[in-house]
């Protein structure tokens, strides 16, 4: 399926080929996907920690949760299948490790 060539999906393009170039030197390349598997860690463990401490919304947690963790499975799937550039599917994989890691922390804490 092909996309409309709009000034958004132009820019977005552009910005990851950027990021591509940007990226070649290894140590930017790591350090990057450190700080985003961090980031996704923190979000994941606070997302945990807010719903065990309300109490109020576990299923609708955890229903938002599962999408979006679905959500990045079916993104890899797109790039892996039309050979999509190499470090968008790096940020994707990095982004939903840490996100994992960090729910799962999260649960082996109620332990």
């Amino acid at each position: 399926m092909k996309y409309q060539s709009t000034s958004l999906n132009r820019n977005i393009i552009n910005l990851i080929m950027r990021l591509e170039v940007w990226s070649d030197n290894p140590w930017r390349r790591y350090s990057m996907l450190i700080i985003i598997f961090l980031s996704a860690f923190l979000f994941g463990s606070s997302i945990g920690m807010i719903n065990g401490v309300l109490a109020l919304m576990d299923p609708i947690g955890a229903f938002f949760t599962v999408t979006l963790i679905e959500v990045l499975v079916r993104f890899r799937k797109v790039n892996v299948q039309k050979k999509g550039s190499s470090i968008s599917l790096s940020i994707l994989d990095s982004f939903r490790m840490g996100f994992i890691y960090g729910l799962f922390t999260e649960g082996f804490k109620l332990f």
